[in-house]
């Protein structure tokens, strides 16, 4: 194992991390920014990074000094940094929704939150008030002309990808039905079947769950325009935040979950805090098949997984007669409820995610488990031109410590053939981000390329914009930001 990092960490630090520093990283964004210049403070930004990283997340945890309950009741926040020629610039915006202009005029939450946030008032105040804000907060991507804030409970937003202007929600041409599902987890198929594609779906949940999987051109004047859709019914509640692609399959694992609505109608709780693990119950692996597929028309098929629970996927392939799925297992479903304090949190009762690989065994039925690796992670990834192939390697975020749940602190880059892997640490007092891998143009190498990500620096009380060498994760940049931006979700890398 080799090891790389910004301060070596000691002994005692890859044990504990600074709960102040962490806690300090949910903040509000306090400024929007338009193509404001930035330079490094180490390092020089490659020439070849030519594009933009697009990055979502709460940016609004505060509002007339009441806290959210969860930080992924937050408002979307779109981070805009642009490079060309080896220079940098920043933008910022709020996304304008519906809910985030009421709450800006009246100056306090007027909704109820997913995750617990409540409305001042009390449960009667929140009882039976069933709305929800759609926050646009989990994901961005351009598609087409237009850049899309995603939160899978709803609709997507539209926005100007280079002014970052809110055009509003958006039915993807006639696509969606006001207020339908909208995945905030596409997979960007590289070309498997002669083009681009994104591919996403939407989950209506309830005693029978109904999934519809879409398929939208990525390339030339069709970009954005529906290229298949098909929807498919399953028994049970559906918790589905993320899945994976294949040529072939679209891969989701149905969690073991049940919902009980009745705290949240009588406002007791958010509605992600009345789902519950179902004990004694295990999971699916859904697989649907792909309308341009070997499979096309086919109907699903289920196979059971694993004891557990999974938020995200790293990659799935066909390898003979199996469908190999890599995954981030927690072995429980990591709640926060309504009188626990997320700042607080006992990190020891948190379970720890973990990545392992399931190969489904499509002929005997046959799933097989195997970790990957110990440590607590999460966010991982692969070159985007592996998605849907076997890919040699892998990055990720994860805690410093060994074993067990703790904030992440450092990037790891994982040999998946033999499991040798590289580190670069920003711990005690750093905390990263979803790290996303910017492969080289041109380049069939498959490491060769850059690992960015946006960490938030305790010891400035502020982020920094890192990019590091994804073969080896020495660093090329630290970019200092002007504004200071709260732990967040997930982002994207649009080459120009």
């Amino acid at each position: 194992m080799s090891t790389s990092a910004l301060k070596p960490a000691s002994p005692k630090a890859s044990r504990h991390f600074d709960r102040h520093a962490w806690a300090a990283g949910y903040c509000n964004v306090e400024r929007e920014l338009t193509n404001e210049i930035i330079h490094p403070v180490k390092g020089k930004i490659p020439k070849e990074l030519c594009g933009c990283f697009y990055r979502n997340g709460p940016g609004l945890l505060e509002r007339n000094g009441q806290r959210v309950h969860h930080p992924f009741d937050g408002d979307g926040m779109i981070t805009a940094i642009r490079f060309r020629d080896g220079e940098v610039s920043i933008s910022n915006r709020f996304v304008r929704t519906e809910g985030w202009q009421k709450e800006e005029r009246e100056g306090k939450f007027l909704y109820r939150g997913v995750f617990g946030t409540q409305k001042p008032g009390g449960p009667i105040a929140n009882a039976f008030d069933l709305r929800f804000k759609n926050i646009a907060n989990t994901h961005v991507v351009k598609l087409g002309n237009q850049l899309l804030a995603l939160w899978e409970a709803a609709q997507p937003h539209t926005l100007d990808p280079k002014t970052l202007e809110t055009f509003g929600l958006s039915t993807m041409d006639g696509v969606l039905k006001p207020g339908e599902p909208f995945s905030a987890h596409p997979r960007f198929d590289p070309g498997h079947h002669g083009s681009r594609r994104m591919v996403t779906f939407g989950v209506k949940t309830g005693p029978k769950s109904t999934v519809r999987l879409m398929e939208f051109s990525c390339e030339g004047e069709n970009s954005g325009q529906l290229i298949s859709s098909r929807q498919d019914n399953f028994k049970g509640f559906s918790f589905l935040h993320d899945f994976a692609i294949t040529p072939n399959w679209a891969v989701f694992l149905q969690n073991a979950i049940s919902f009980n609505p009745l705290p949240f109608i009588l406002g007791q709780k958010g509605a992600a805090q009345c789902l519950s693990s179902k004990p004694g119950s295990r999971g699916k692996f859904l697989l649907i098949p792909r309308d341009c597929g070997a499979f096309a028309g086919q109907a699903p098929r289920s196979f059971e997984a694993p004891d557990g629970f999974v938020f995200h996927h790293l990659n799935a392939w066909e390898s003979n007669e199996s469908v190999i799925v890599e995954s981030i297992h927690y072995p429980d479903f990591p709640e926060v409820g309504p009188k626990e304090d997320f700042l607080k949190m006992d990190f020891s009762l948190i379970p720890a995610g973990i990545l392992s690989r399931c190969e489904i065994n499509l002929v005997n039925q046959k799933v097989t488990t195997t970790s990957l690796s110990k440590q607590c992670c999460e966010f991982a990834t692969t070159n985007p031109l592996r998605q849907g192939l076997s890919a040699r390697y892998s990055w990720m975020a994860i805690a410093e410590q060994e074993t067990g749940y703790a904030p992440l602190q450092a990037i790891k880059k994982l040999d998946l053939t033999n499991l040798d892997q590289s580190i670069w640490s920003a711990a005690p007092r750093g905390f990263v981000s979803e790290p996303l891998m910017v492969s080289k143009v041109g380049s069939n190498i498959e490491d060769e390329g850059w690992v960015m990500f946006l960490t938030w620096n305790g010891s400035r009380k502020g982020t920094d914009l890192v990019i590091l060498k994804a073969n080896n994760l020495t660093e090329e940049a630290i970019v200092e930001l002007p504004i200071s931006i709260p732990h967040g979700l997930h982002g994207s890398w649009v080459s120009e």
